[in-house]
């Protein structure tokens, strides 16, 4: 029923479309620009040994999909500096939307698949965060981009932590469990293998614009493979990518973010413990 429900959405969403060369996270362009999306977009690292991407929405506040962040565990962000420098600062505190289900598969999520994260100390000038509000609702039809620290395909793990974008375009809104807008590649449309998320790509930027003016228009939370592949081999990436689409939700993200920003390494408020079951705090040592 879920493919059939993608394959309406692809047929319905082919009426007017261009096709355009595309770039694939999953096997393509790797992200030099020193000016581009290495200034805004991030890796978040658990101490499971999970990888996740997400965006800066401010210093130290860090934009990226729940289930990111769902697991007790220890939690870092890893951010790269104009010289393409990692720098690796540790998360004090996160907190799922209140909607958010923990514990349940990204596809089959009932809520809202979006989490903030805390760090321990801002990122300075050679930063650039990108404001979650001004982004408005994704179209269908429109062109976005992708941006993420995932694996090119899914028996290569050791190609994530490398941040690489590609240009998606937009087919509409899906329900399933939630709703969600789907992306993909505009010339493969998922019929075949084309550009995606994948491994690593949860929580990373939807975005429109570029360099100096990307705007955050959604959040990927997970993706699917092609409606044609090898049975043998069948991947779960260069098909759909289902993202949360910020503009839905920027109250939420913008009340929470504020105060978020009060928090403190020394400091865990009773408020913020209490206001949502899916916050936690950073305990001492956690790394």
């Amino acid at each position: 029923m879920f493919a059939t429900a993608l394959r309406r959405a692809v047929v319905t969403a082919l009426v007017g479309l261009i096709p355009a060369p595309a770039f694939a996270v999953i096997n393509g362009e790797v992200s030099r620009d020193p000016n581009g999306l290495r200034a805004s977009v991030v890796r978040i690292e658990s101490t499971q040994g999970e990888i996740c991407s997400g965006t800066l929405i401010g210093p130290d506040l860090v934009l990226t999909a729940a289930h990111c962040v769902m697991h007790q565990a220890g939690y870092s962000v890893v951010a790269v500096d104009r010289s393409f420098r990692q720098r690796r600062i540790s998360a004090i505190a996160a907190s799922m939307h209140p909607d958010f289900v923990p514990g349940t598969t990204p596809e089959d999520q009932p809520g809202i698949d979006l989490a903030l994260i805390k760090l321990s100390e801002p990122l300075g000038a050679d930063f650039q965060p990108l404001d979650p509000r001004g982004g408005g609702a994704i179209g269908t039809g429109e062109s976005v981009d992708i941006a993420g620290f995932g694996v090119v395909a899914e028996n290569r793990r050791n190609t994530a932590r490398t941040l690489r974008q590609a240009h998606l375009v937009s087919i509409g809104s899906l329900q399933v469990a939630n709703t969600v807008t789907v992306v993909t590649d505009r010339r493969k449309l998922a019929e075949t293998a084309g550009a995606g998320a994948c491994l690593g790509d949860s929580g990373g930027p939807i975005l429109r614009g570029g360099p100096g003016g990307y705007q955050i228009v959604g959040v990927v939370s997970w993706s699917s493979g092609a409606m044609r592949q090898d049975k043998r081999a069948r991947t779960a990436c260069g098909g759909f990518t289902a993202v949360t689409p910020t503009g839905q939700h920027a109250g939420w993200i913008t009340s929470r973010a504020a105060e978020m920003a009060q928090l403190s390494q020394s400091e865990a408020p009773a408020s913020f413990r209490r206001s949502n079951r899916s916050d936690w705090m950073a305990r001492p040592g956690r790394r």
